[in-house]
């Protein structure tokens, strides 16, 4: 049974810094495309950064140049780096799979990792 496990989430000030990690299970993760995924409140889930397993990586317009993802598939573990952080990157992240839509591939999901970003 597939299982993704977030944590790291938490409040910080505009400008700060989080780092979040994904613990997935259940499958082989090396071999997927892994990605980073988040949900504002009253907004749809979306794909913000993304890694191959020969980590090519992709993100979103608005956060490149401020957030970083890698894993360690010798952990299984995947991470985002997030600096420079604005009010609007509040929302819960999540980790799942990515497909060549640039949608999870296993449809079960974590709980998620809050990420609050205010003065």
């Amino acid at each position: 049974q597939v299982q993704l496990v977030e944590s790291g989430g938490g409040l910080v000030q505009p400008g700060g810094s989080l780092r979040l990690s994904c613990a997935p299970s259940g499958t082989i993760f090396s071999r997927f495309r892994m990605g980073w995924y988040r949900q504002a409140p009253g907004k749809q889930r979306e794909l913000v950064a993304s890694i191959t397993s020969n980590e090519n990586r992709a993100y979103i317009d608005s956060v490149k140049g401020r957030f970083t993802i890698s894993r360690d598939d010798a952990k299984n573990e995947v991470y985002l780096q997030m600096n420079s952080l604005k009010p609007e990157d509040t929302a819960v992240y999540y980790c799942n799979t990515v497909d060549y839509t640039g949608s999870p591939i296993f449809a079960s999901w974590g709980q998620g990792t809050q990420v609050t970003v205010s003065s």
